[in-house]
């Protein structure tokens, strides 16, 4: 059995789509932790928090649900939580370059 990491669970998390913006979870920043430990039968157990772009956001079970099948498909993933978390409340400077550069935001170490 090979172990789950980290960097298997992110390239699943770039997989999974904001709804109502063209960039992936990760990219927007909306992951803050990624928790992998292995269950008594060797299968893993990974559990992510994030936040919303808003709090209110009526998208929040779709994108949950579509975490957890895309991380679950790697292989010994047994389970998968997510958590939604209001602190720190997310802004766009939580954004990767590649996503603010998409978005066309500028980046938040250059004062214009």
């Amino acid at each position: 059995m090979s172990a789950v990491t980290e960097a298997s669970v992110i390239k699943m998390l770039k997989q999974c789509m904001d709804p109502e913006v063209p960039i992936d979870l990760w990219n927007l920043g909306l992951i803050y932790d990624i928790r992998i430990t292995e269950n008594e039968n060797g299968s893993s157990h990974v559990m992510i928090t994030m936040t919303l772009t808003t709090p209110g956001c009526a998208m929040k079970r779709h994108m949950a649900e579509d975490i957890q099948a895309k991380v679950k498909s790697l292989d010994n993933v047994g389970e998968v939580e997510v958590e939604f978390v209001c602190a720190p409340v997310w802004n766009t400077s939580m954004m990767s370059p590649e996503a603010r550069e998409k978005l066309q935001i500028p980046d938040p170490g250059i004062i214009s």
